[in-house]
């Protein structure tokens, strides 16, 4: 199946998904293009003129090639939401492209405003996600196979084969957000203290320092 078919296909059924699980308001429209320059948010952004309206509103190209993965996890996220896609405003809908070189991790992370569902496109991923009663459930998917990830629960992709591998994501929301785990436990501004990472993991305060020191943002 060619990746155009592919693309349709999927784009048939997460519209179909997010009828039925919608997540972000209902619109109240029937568009409702996004304007972000106008600084206004009112659960989502200010609407443009619809006489200023056009097909590129809804128009992006960005996820058709794979992106360039050029850091120490292995993985690239390619977003298509509404900040891509300033006509997804009010539809509660958006997708992502992952790209995870052999090996490649897209480390434990949620979403707080929307479900997920991945269609691998290639290659072979080990995913899971946690219950809040500390269940993990996983499994192995392949090429042309779906898993879904639920609502503000903590999951992971992992390229378990030898070959660069791809997914598409779909959410029901138009800006479903990305919380990182380890990323916000240690990485962010101003830091969590130490002592209270240290309690956390049953880990020293060095040790803090040096995940700190690993996960600190690159300087350009």
């Amino acid at each position: 199946m060619s990746l155009t078919n592919t693309l349709a296909i999927f784009v048939i059924f997460s519209s179909a998904i997010s009828f039925a699980f919608a997540s972000d308001p209902d619109t109240l429209q029937d568009i409702c293009v996004a304007l972000p320059s106008s600084g206004v948010k009112v659960n989502g952004f200010e609407c443009k003129a619809e006489a200023n309206v056009t097909e590129d509103d809804f128009f992006f190209a960005g996820l058709a090639k794979p992106g360039v993965i050029n850091n120490t996890l292995g993985s690239l996220v390619t977003a298509a939401n509404v900040e891509k896609i300033t006509g997804l405003n009010t539809l509660g809908v958006s997708f992502s492209r992952i790209d995870y070189k052999a090996g490649g991790l897209n480390p434990p992370h949620t979403h707080p405003r929307a479900t997920e569902i991945v269609f691998v496109l290639d290659g072979q991923l080990d995913v899971g996600f946690i219950t809040t009663a500390n269940k993990l459930i996983s499994k192995s998917i392949n090429k042309g196979e779906i898993f879904v990830f639920p609502k503000g629960l903590v999951h992971y992709q992992k390229n378990s084969g030898d070959k660069p591998a791809s997914v598409l994501s779909a959410f029901n929301s138009q800006l479903p957000g990305t919380f990182s785990v380890a990323a916000a436990l240690f990485s962010s501004t101003p830091t969590v203290p130490d002592n209270v990472l240290a309690q956390a993991f049953q880990i020293d305060t060095k040790q803090v320092d040096d995940i700190k020191a690993k996960l600190a943002p690159k300087k350009s």
